[in-house]
Formats: structure tokens, sequence, C-alpha cells
């Protein structure tokens, strides 16, 4: 006992108690309020880059108790358009998709184009000069549109003679559901595969970029990326 004491004691001086409680803080901080992820797939280009740094807001819809999927309370849930963290009812891999189907939505599709609720949303022209920009050379071969999801219209990506699902017959999201779905729609694995992502699967909103560094250019930054607001 005596010994025991006297390592607790020697622990207290050289300060391992608090290094391990700013640990624990701030990787408590990291579960349950916001983090800071990497992507390491091109699933949502061009809206998200391989090489962004993602800032996700774990609070924009409840509060979970640190390290675990239990919700301690709930302010509101993910609508149409929100682009989420969640984890894949496939394998259980942390992904990032856009909401395009929230519980109750009647949902089809039809040579890549959609349908939420009897109604067909609407593709018009993309700025070809700015994603290039974006994208490089992966721009190439490539058709974009922008999707005008209500309140969130972005770009998504064809992929020409890219085996992919483009087409499915309409389907009605259950309740506590949600279908996810990558703006890279020819080169995402989402719920056309894998099907609907619960609610307690949704980690967190994806706010926006912390940095971007191009992996394929000698890790250059992407200085227009840095601290950028994502619709």
């Amino acid at each position: 006992m005596e010994k025991m004491r006297q390592l607790f004691g020697k622990a207290r001086r050289a300060g391992v108690f608090g290094m391990l409680l700013t640990i624990f803080v701030a990787f408590s901080f990291r579960s349950a309020v916001a983090d800071w992820n990497d992507v390491p797939t091109g699933s949502m280009k061009p809206t998200i880059l391989i090489g962004d740094r993602i800032f996700v807001n774990k609070l924009a819809y409840d509060l979970k108790i640190p390290f675990t999927q239990t919700r301690v309370a709930t302010w509101s849930a993910p609508v149409r358009g929100d682009i989420v963290t969640c984890w894949s009812p496939a394998d259980g891999a942390r992904l990032v998709k856009r909401v395009v189907g929230v519980p109750g939505d009647v949902l089809a599709m039809r040579n890549s184009q959609l349908t939420v609720n009897g109604v067909a949303v609407a593709y018009t022209e993309a700025d070809l000069e700015t994603i290039t920009a974006a994208m490089g050379d992966d721009a190439t071969g490539k058709i974009f549109y922008m999707e005008q999801l209500p309140d969130h219209p972005h770009v998504v990506t064809i992929t020409p003679g890219k085996r992919a699902i483009r087409d499915f017959e309409a389907l009605t999201v259950p309740a506590d559901q949600f279908f996810m779905m990558g703006d890279n729609r020819d080169n995402s694995a989402d719920s056309r595969y894998f099907g609907y992502v619960g609610r307690d699967a949704i980690v967190g909103r994806v706010q926006g970029t912390v940095w971007s560094l191009d992996f394929e250019d000698n890790y250059k930054p992407r200085w227009s990326r840095f601290f950028a607001d994502m619709i």
C-alpha cells in the first residue's frame, strides 16, 4: 500500500494525472461536440475533395454521451440536402454522404435524375471553370450538373461509361431512416447499394473545410478551401 501511495505521489508531481485528464477532455470533445476528419475517398467530388479536412458539428442534431451512440438530448434531425458523417450499415466504416431522402420521402431515380415526392429535381448547368480549377485533370471526361435540392443546390458528377446504379423504382424512406448518396454519383457506395442509414448511425453535420492539401501535387495547400463553408 505504501508503494502504491509513493507511485501515485510521483505521478501527481510529474503531472501525469493532469495530462491524462487533458487527453480525456480533448477526446471527449471530439467524440461528442465537434471533430475534424480527413477525407480519403472521392465519393463527394467536387463538393469535397480528397485531402480536405472537414469540420463536423456533432451537436447539430443532438447530444450524445462521449464514446457512445447514446443520445441524452435531441433538438433537430438531418434535413434533405445536409452533408453528414455516418457509419456504413455494410461494414461500419465512417462515411461522408449527402442526405437526399428523409423519413416519409418517396424517392425514385431515372437516368441519374432524382424524383422526390413525385417532383423531378431540376438540373442546371454547372460552372465548369470553377470545377476544373478545383479538380484539375480529374474533371476530364466527366459531366457536371447543379442538382437543385431546395436550399441545398450542389454540383453532382456523372462519369459516362461507368457502371453504376442510375435508376431505381419508387421507394418510401422508413421512419428513423435516411437515404444517402454521394455527389460523385457514379463513384459512390451509398444507399443505392447498402440501403438506408439509421438515425443512430448519423454522427454529425459537415459545416465546411478546415484546410485542404493536394495529395497529388506534393501536398500543396488549396488555400481557397481553407475555412470554407459547405452546402
